[in-house]
């Protein structure tokens, strides 16, 4: 349904992005994930065809964005982080020219829009301006924006932004219950909302995709994490731990012993043993080494941090 092919794009002298390749089938929910300023707009507002990649390909069910754009744009529906609102109009005033843009038959209209807003949780403010509306409220007009006309391709760039913890819960079911009849790229910064819904995620970092897998595949194998507690303090222990074989990153950890010091450390698969004995022949006895579980966001720090402080 998504494929980008070699896609790369400048602004002038500035890359965007560089040599992007990905794709992404038919009722999946795919996480979009990077720092800010890594690319991830740039990625979106291209698939949604407000800007052309500089090269590459990238076609929606069949459509080069390029070469066919109002046929690929028929087929996605977009809902950028601040959503194209206009403030001076009704809530169902708005989404119906929304409809009457995407030629949704006028026969049809009024039920469709209904059950936009239905779907969508804004049937009981439909009659209120939009500029009076929440941010979580105006949130939930631009999601139906997107769906009008119930395109096979949803791009979802932070869709829960403003939302109480009871309706980011409603929202991600519906995103769930969305992609039995659509594909759906999904970006956010929550990291859970994207665990929560997603099966498989693709990291940007500087412009460069670093990683594009299932989110089970990320966080197994690729790095081992530790919990590691010393009766050495922190100044003469951590050089040591940087230096040991296979150890990739060194955070202090808070609520360390006055006595000792505390960290998360980051070591290549099967280091435990050697992380041992070079602190041990560094006379720097462990009270505790404990193997912590790689999470989405410990795999994202890491792959990140390393691009970012390249």
């Amino acid at each position: 349904m998504i494929k980008l092919s070699g896609v790369t794009k400048f602004y002038g002298a500035k890359r965007g992005v560089e040599n992007i390749s990905f794709s992404v089938g038919a009722g999946e929910i795919v996480g979009l994930l990077g720092p800010n300023g890594s690319g991830k707009s740039t990625i979106m507002n291209m698939l949604a065809g407000y800007i052309p990649p500089t090269s590459g390909t990238i076609e929606v069910d069949g459509a080069d964005v390029v070469e066919n754009p109002r046929e690929a744009s028929r087929k996605i529906g977009f809902m950028p982080e601040i959503p194209a609102l206009y403030p001076e109009m009704e809530v169902k005033e708005f989404l119906t020219f929304v409809a009457n843009i995407r030629a949704v038959a006028r026969a049809d209209r009024k039920n469709h829009v209904d059950g936009i807003m239905e779907m969508c949780g804004v049937t009981d403010v439909s009659g209120r301006l939009i500029r009076n509306l929440s941010k979580g409220y105006r949130q939930r007009v631009g999601l139906g924006a997107a769906l009008i006309g119930y395109p096979g391709i949803l791009i979802l760039d932070e869709p829960t932004a403003g939302f109480d913890p009871k309706q980011i819960v409603e929202v991600r079911d519906l995103i769930v219950r969305l992609s039995e009849n659509h594909t759906i790229l999904l970006s956010s910064h929550i990291l859970t909302e994207i665990s929560a819904v997603c099966e498989n995620v693709i990291i940007i970092s500087q412009g460069r995709m670093v990683a594009n897998d299932s989110i089970a595949l990320l966080g197994k194998g690729e790095a081992d994490i530790y919990l590691l507690r010393l009766q050495a303090g922190a100044e003469k222990a951590k050089p040591v731990i940087e230096a040991a074989e296979g150890v990739r990153s060194v955070k202090q950890s808070p609520g360390a012993e006055k006595s000792g010091s505390s960290f998360i450390v980051t070591a290549e698969p099967g280091m435990r043993g050697k992380l041992f004995f070079s602190l041990a022949s560094h006379k720097m006895p462990i009270t505790e080494m404990r193997t912590l579980s790689s999470s989405l966001e410990d795999v994202f720090l890491e792959l990140t941090a390393e691009k970012e402080g390249a």
